[in-house]
């Protein structure tokens, strides 16, 4: 029988993250029980629910049929509810109007739309390595290229400046800065950020995109949003309900454009043209992201505090166990571990994938947030309660001393 061929685009993708629930579904199959900390997830462990005042929100749009669609753009209160926040950043905001911002299906369709409307043949974008996956994979649907540059691991995953600005060409369209890192959660501090900035400003067809999905979630308070330190360089803002208000399969997210001298204003008309194309992102959660917004945010204390705590648990953990060595993340919820192992500190996937089926411990190999940068290591989530992450890594701990 002839099978279909299925296109080049799609069988190039790979999403590290969930590609390793594959093998994990064979041995659930199987009534084995999986210990899964592969997903940023707050909501797949206890501890870091939804909070009510959003649900509540959410339940009451549902109830009162505000079920059509919105606005391809969003809802205009949520839009301006987000440029207040825009304007209001620790450490300095930056002038955003309601008009700026574009709410989406979350970070990934937003990604989507900017490198359709800017990338074309051949073009580049430089993305930090190791990175969240898409940036890898997206840029190849609209006949682009990703080129990474390197981030400083011993300098608390810093980016390496000089590797970045050596990559720069007239071909590179867009610059990706992910602050706090996924999956380090390394920082990006305020005077990486300007350099990069006027290593883009060098180049006329050079923006930056500001992924800042976790800058709620900084242990040291120093996120500084990169939109607010650019007088002339166009700078992308993403961010949404998904991470630092717990709510991620509520699937939205937003792009902040901040064009101080109109530079992207056909780029925009084109992102414009494709958010209608698409309709809109679901009115009801649009309405709970609102909720979250403009009510008080002193729970993320509580939260950001708790994880700080299990962060800490990780590093003890790791500190005691010999094959492991980690730089300690200052953001996020993640924790990039270094295999110095000498059986498998070369083979990160085949460790994470030995550990599943002796350990039924579930991780996410380094390789797969990077090839060239993330080898050798494995990311775990600390969103877990302390007696999980114990237990996770007393069965790393018993598999390499095997």
């Amino acid at each position: 029988m002839d099978k279909f061929p299925a296109s080049r685009r799609a069988t190039n993708i790979e999403y590290a993250i969930r590609d390793v629930v594959v093998p994990a579904r064979e041995l659930e199959k199987q009534g084995k029980k999986i210990l899964k900390l592969n997903i940023g997830d707050p909501l797949a462990y206890h501890g870091f629910p939804t909070p009510n005042h959003m649900i509540e929100a959410f339940y009451k749009g549902l109830k009162g049929q505000q079920n059509g669609y919105s606005p391809s753009y969003g809802l205009p209160e949520l839009r301006e509810a987000i440029a207040y926040d825009e304007s209001q950043k620790i450490n300095g905001g930056w002038d955003c109007k309601s008009d700026d911002v574009y709410v989406c299906h979350g970070v990934t369709e937003a990604l989507q739309i900017i490198f359709a409307a800017f990338l074309q043949q051949d073009d580049k974008v430089l993305a930090p390595g190791p990175h969240y996956p898409p940036y890898m994979a997206y840029p190849q649907l609209f006949e682009g290229q990703t080129v990474e540059y390197s981030l400083n691991e011993e300098n608390g995953w810093s980016i390496d400046l000089e590797d970045l600005e050596s990559k720069m060409d007239d071909k590179v369209r867009l610059i990706v800065v992910i602050n706090p890192n996924n999956p380090t959660g390394g920082i990006a501090d305020k005077n990486h950020l300007k350099k990069i900035i006027d290593i883009a400003g060098k180049w006329p067809h050079c923006a930056v995109i500001s992924d800042e999905i976790y800058d709620k979630i900084n242990f040291k308070g120093n996120h500084y949003s990169t939109a607010s330190l650019s007088d002339d360089v166009p700078v992308i803002t993403l961010n949404g309900v998904s991470k630092v208000y717990y709510a991620p399969g509520w699937r939205v997210g937003y792009m902040a454009w901040h064009d101080p001298e109109k530079k992207l204003s056909l780029v925009r008309d084109g992102a414009e043209r494709l958010l209608r194309s698409r309709l809109c992102a679901s009115t009801p959660a649009q309405l709970g992201y609102l909720a979250g917004l403009q009510s008080n945010k002193d729970w993320m204390n509580d939260y950001t505090n708790k994880l700080l705590e299990q962060r800490d648990i990780c590093i003890k953990r790791v500190q005691s166990i010999d094959g492991l060595k980690v730089t300690k993340p200052e953001g996020a919820f993640y924790m990039f571990i270094r295999i110095t192992d000498e059986q498998w500190k070369s083979n990160d996937k085949g460790f994470v994938l030995k550990l599943l089926k002796e350990e039924h411990l579930l991780l996410v190999h380094g390789s797969g947030f990077s090839h060239k940068y993330g080898q050798g290591h494995f990311r775990i989530v600390f969103l877990p309660s302390p007696k999980i992450l114990n237990e996770a890594f007393d069965r790393i701990s018993r598999f390499l001393t095997v």
